[in-house]
């Protein structure tokens, strides 16, 4: 008869059913609505909605995403020591999935006719409630669940393919819907609030969904009796330095997506001459990008991870060069978006299962499981990168001179809308290269896992 360590055993390295991966990746669904919103329009509401500087908008993100930072490393130990039921990830999907749908329309809620002291105010303290509290308590755990829904690494994969499928997919319906939504509404800041509740409830919906069809299966044992400090908890992670490596590609790919979803919707209303242009370019990007995402699974096994993202990561750059060539161009912008999705697909089909094998290199190396804590840190370059983004790009377009009410804008703030669009997707691309060039666990990975089950036989860490 087996021993209770080989059913555990068989059980972790369950190849994950369909009806599962699609009802995990929903839960991304509705992450997007926040992360969709929070990394594309929600400055131009700002700006040119409730008139709020684009410089100050840009440093409350900044100062933000440094507080959400410090909450993912705290929500990374709670969840690490969190035990129900449910597991200690899943259950932080139904805690949170009532306060994350009322926290969004909150963001909205800006008094319209305040001084700019007041909306700062509220503006800091809503988008710290729903990026430091609630979104940090919710897709904490949630990305979590990459390293403990199965071991096995192509299911693993492919289960994180599907994820990243439906999460562009729900911050595409989200920044493609929004703008034709809020000018069927009326064009003000009260279709804004309409339309967030009405996205609000279709995530709410969303989350339920993911948590009722998912379940962890990864359990380790000898992890749940280990007692380890904090500081051993941090000595542990920085000397994992495939974290490390993870941290940074998340970081910046969060940084490109963030200035590329912003810096578009500028670029249609002030270079092209059509805001609603906006709606079809990024949605083309991001249809292309969930096709390939899952089309990545196939082909890892064959060429890693590593190398397959390398190869899309030169195409984005190949793709700006084409839209450089001809910028006023709206279908030449329709290709190279298509270019730019395809390219940025394998990065967002495999950070998130490097970021899981991550975590078992981390025990491997080190005899300490930390899940939660690796995802929370490397989920700090992933703020901190959005919130740079956000502020640069409001700090660069406060410095010439842009201003959200006027009705044209000077020759230098256009300058520097056409500069951010075209030039930063290269420069983090090449960062992004130089950052795959250092990671190799793809080849040591098969040996950790046997390794690791080894140990767990003897009741090991």
């Amino acid at each position: 008869m087996e021993n209770t360590s080989e059913i555990r055993q068989r059980k972790e390295d369950q190849v994950v059913s369909l009806r599962e991966k699609i009802c995990y990746g929903l839960g991304d669904s509705a992450c997007n609505v926040v992360y969709g919103l929070c990394s594309t329009l929600l400055t131009f509401f700002y700006t040119d909605y409730v008139g709020v500087s684009a410089a100050l908008v840009g440093v409350i993100f900044l100062i933000t995403r440094v507080f959400d930072g410090m909450s993912d490393i705290v929500m990374g130990f709670i969840t690490d020591r969190t035990k129900s039921k449910y597991g200690k990830a899943r259950p932080w999907i139904l805690w949170m999935s009532v306060p994350y749908a009322v926290t969004f329309v909150l963001l909205f809620l800006v008094p319209a006719n305040a001084s700019v002291m007041v909306q700062a105010i509220y503006i800091f303290v809503t988008y710290n409630l729903v990026n430091t509290v609630v979104y940090t308590a919710l897709n904490l755990p949630y990305s979590t669940m990459a390293s403990l829904i199965t071991r096995d690494q192509k299911s693993r994969t492919s289960t994180q393919a599907i994820r990243i499928f439906c999460g562009p997919m729900g911050k595409m319906v989200v920044t493609v819907s929004t703008i034709p939504l809020v000018e069927a509404f009326g064009g003000t800041q009260r279709s804004w609030i309409i339309v967030s509740i009405i996205f609000a409830v279709i995530a709410l919906i969303l989350l339920l969904v993911c948590f009722f069809n998912i379940e962890e299966r990864v359990v380790i044992e000898a992890a749940k009796t280990q007692k380890v400090s904090v500081g051993q908890n941090l000595k542990a992670l920085f000397s994992n330095q495939y974290w490390a490596i993870c941290l940074g590609l998340w970081g910046f790919m969060v940084m490109m997506s963030t200035v590329t979803g912003t810096i578009e919707t500028y670029y249609c209303k002030y270079i092209l001459g059509n805001e609603s242009l906006y709606s079809p370019i990024y949605a083309a990007e991001l249809i292309a990008q969930s096709i390939v995402v899952l089309i990545v699974p196939h082909f890892v096994l064959r060429f890693g991870k590593r190398n397959l993202t390398l190869s899309g990561i030169v195409l984005v750059i190949a793709a700006q060069l084409v839209w450089m060539a001809a910028p006023m161009s709206v279908p030449v912008a329709m290709v190279s978006a298509v270019l730019r999705g395809i390219g940025v697909a394998p990065l967002w089909a495999c950070v998130f299962p490097m970021i899981a094998d991550s975590a078992e290199f981390g025990q491997w190396k080190t005899h300490i499981r930390q899940d939660g804590m690796i995802f929370s840190a490397a989920s700090v370059g992933s703020k901190l990168g959005g919130g740079l983004a956000s502020a640069g790009i409001g700090l660069l377009m406060d410095s010439v001179g842009y201003d959200g009410l006027a009705a044209t804008q000077s020759a230098e703030a256009l300058s520097m809308i056409h500069a951010i669009c075209m030039y930063a997707p290269i420069i983090f691309s090449v960062i992004i290269i130089v950052l795959c060039l250092l990671y190799k666990l793809d080849k040591l990975y098969p040996q950790v896992i046997a390794d690791l089950k080894k140990r767990d036989e003897q009741g090991i860490l």
